[in-house]
């Protein structure tokens, strides 16, 4: 008697099926981490009450997220790639402490006033110093992985303490201070635009290009390519080292601006307050649904992804809650975030 043949585990309607399956998981996994910042919001704005849901608490929140935001944005275009930079907290420690020593050097003597002489150019310079300072650093990252075959996460483990041991030999062990601080605040630090800080309208339109770009242009979709496939996409033309380099230096350039932001906030360099924002950056994009693999990943996602920690942080400051819980929650919505992407990844090798 003939065999009845046994369905083909392939066949288009199971394909279709596990595609459905994996784009029904894909949407579940860039919508549930909006809705999780939404309930923390709702949370905290039941449990800490009129303070939590003040203008001006929500305005120190993004205050507070600036800097990861822009740490985020160059994690997010690394990631995508398939590449991975821990030494971006150092980097920004370093490009800050070069940055401020040039300005120091560069403002002159205080005037009688408390004023400094050449205050603005200092600053313009010093500022500048920052981010080819960054952009320098993470050329060197990208070479080092790209010619030497090193993994990226090996090599900027190395780079993370060359960089804060030299922020160290640089500012003699100690944060850098003699900044003209009045300048260096109300130029950037404080100053609002629309009742919002300026560093957070430059982190959000720095977002919002690099977004665009990643969304829009060749440069993202050879960024997805080179992260989903980079032999795949050096067979189609990519120049996949080049591209590679280039994702370091941005990464780099924008650990500088950072660094240069937080130190015309503060007026002074925090040489030991960074250690863990490579951690927080790494962590904010991989909850925002970019996936740890590569090729995967939205900067809205990475946006939210970070403003759910920040927000976290100071809604347990209002309600007087320890905020080492946050790292026990920041941590929970990254093993959640990773098991989406785990359970993502499968359903396309089956489709």
């Amino acid at each position: 008697m003939a065999k009845t043949a046994e369905p083909d585990a392939a066949t288009p309607a199971n394909r279709e099926s596990r595609s459905l399956g994996a784009r029904a998981l894909s949407g579940l996994t860039s919508s549930w981490v909006f809705l999780a910042l939404i309930a923390v919001i709702v949370v905290f704005s039941v449990w800490g009450g009129g303070t939590f849901l003040s203008l001006d608490n929500f305005r120190d929140i993004l205050w507070n997220s600036s800097t990861i935001i822009l740490l985020a944005v160059g994690t997010s275009y690394l990631i995508i790639g398939g590449q991975l930079d821990l030494s971006i907290g150092a980097v920004l420690v370093f490009s800050s402490v070069v940055g401020a020593k040039v300005i120091v050097a560069l403002s002159g003597t205080p005037l009688e006033d408390g004023s400094y002489p050449n205050a603005v150019p200092a600053i313009l310079i010093g500022g500048v110093v920052c981010i080819v300072v960054g952009a320098v650093w993470g050329s060197i990252n990208g070479i080092l992985v790209t010619r030497l075959k090193i993994p990226s996460f090996v090599v900027t483990l190395g780079t993370l303490g060359m960089a804060l041991g030299l922020a160290q030999v640089i500012g003699m062990g100690t944060d850098v201070v003699g900044l003209p601080p009045s300048i260096v605040q109300q130029a950037l630090g404080t100053q609002n635009l629309l009742g919002i800080k300026l560093v957070v309208w430059i982190s959000v339109g720095i977002a919002l290009i690099a977004g665009l770009i990643l969304a829009f242009t060749r440069f993202g979709r050879y960024t997805y390519a080179i992260g989903s496939n980079s032999e795949a996409a050096r067979r189609g033309g990519v120049h996949v080292e080049r591209h590679v380099i280039a994702l370091f230096i941005g990464m780099g350039a924008l650990a500088g601006l950072a660094g240069f932001l937080e130190f015309a906030r503060f007026t002074t360099t925090a040489i030991n307050g960074h250690n863990s924002d490579n951690l927080l950056a790494i962590a904010a994009v991989i909850i925002g649904g970019t996936s740890l693999f590569g090729g995967r990943g939205t900067m809205f996602g990475a946006v939210v992804g970070v403003l759910i920690p920040v927000t976290l942080t100071n809604g347990f400051q209002i309600v007087g809650v320890q905020p080492f819980w946050q790292t026990v929650l920041i941590g929970a919505f990254l093993i959640v975030a990773v098991t989406f992407d785990q359970l993502k990844r499968k359903q396309q090798l089956r489709a």
